[in-house]
């Protein structure tokens, strides 16, 4: 059951949205050979709270940890730990708030140091990827739309496109419906309706898209052990048009990265800046 948001329901997700995008901006100034994921974990813990608001991962189907730290060929729900980041890895940093009865949920890919251009690669047209997709998130269009565009653009490239894992409706509950895979046929599943918000979160593989979970119940890895991007955005459907409620600029701020890419999904006097 698809759970439609007011404007006024879609705000206060903005705002939940916006405190993952800041706390994503604030690690971006820690994360750099060295550092662990278990001190990125603590201070962003400390710093979700600190702007009013409960971290949405901890404690979630009994989740450890504030954040999901997935290095190199881990895709996706990578736990924390005390193993130094190092100069050439890649760190999708996974992050959930919550306040006001509703949940954010945005994650980033980072560079460590310098990292070899086929990574690079990888990283930029899964970050591309997204913002196709969130094109396809809109009036008329339906979910097989928007995996349809996402697939294409990446297989294209030779990547792996990961089947098992998806994205998601948005709200009071931080998995609602509908699901938003990353793959799809044109015109299938269920169609789009103002009002609705959606997690829309490529995981793309550099190889296969197969993969395999390691012990720990959690970490999900590329079964042929090459590296894996991750980047996510909330997306809300107003107007007949997909507006981005959260924010990579925090995190471009921290970077020093120039970047107009949100600039075309922002359609309200009320959209972040």
């Amino acid at each position: 059951m698809i759970q439609i948001k007011t404007l006024e329901e879609i705000e206060l997700m903005r705002e939940s949205a916006l405190i993952v995008s800041k706390t994503l901006g604030m690690l971006a100034t820690e994360i750099k050979p060295g550092v662990t994921t278990k001190h990125l974990d603590k201070i962003a813990k400390q710093f979700i709270r600190d702007q009013g608001a409960e971290p949405g991962f901890l404690g979630l189907y009994g989740c450890p940890s504030t954040l999901l730290t997935s290095t190199n060929e881990a895709v996706v729900h990578g736990l924390p730990t005390d193993v130094p980041l190092k100069e050439g890895d890649i760190v999708s940093v996974d992050c959930g708030a919550l306040k006001n009865g509703f949940y954010g949920d945005h994650a980033y890919t980072f560079e460590i140091g310098e990292v070899d251009a086929e990574t690079k690669k990888l990283l930029d047209v899964t970050k591309e990827s997204l913002y196709i997709g969130i094109r396809e998130f809109k009036k008329g269009n339906r979910v097989g739309d928007v995996g349809f565009a996402i697939q294409q653009f990446c297989e294209n490239h030779g990547y792996g496109v990961v089947r098992e894992l998806v994205g998601h409706g948005l709200g009071k509950k931080m998995h609602e419906d509908p699901e938003m895979p990353n793959y799809g046929k044109r015109g299938r599943g269920k169609k789009f309706l103002d009002g609705m918000v959606v997690a829309i979160e490529p995981m793309i593989n550099m190889g296969t898209h197969r993969i395999k979970q390691l012990k720990d119940g959690w970490t999900i890895v590329t079964a042929d052990g090459k590296p894996s991007a991750h980047f996510e955005h909330d997306v809300a459907l107003i107007d007949g048009k997909p507006e981005i409620l959260s924010t990579f600029n925090y995190v471009y701020e921290a970077l020093g990265i120039q970047s107009n890419e949100e600039d075309e999904f922002k359609n309200h006097v009320t959209a972040n800046s």
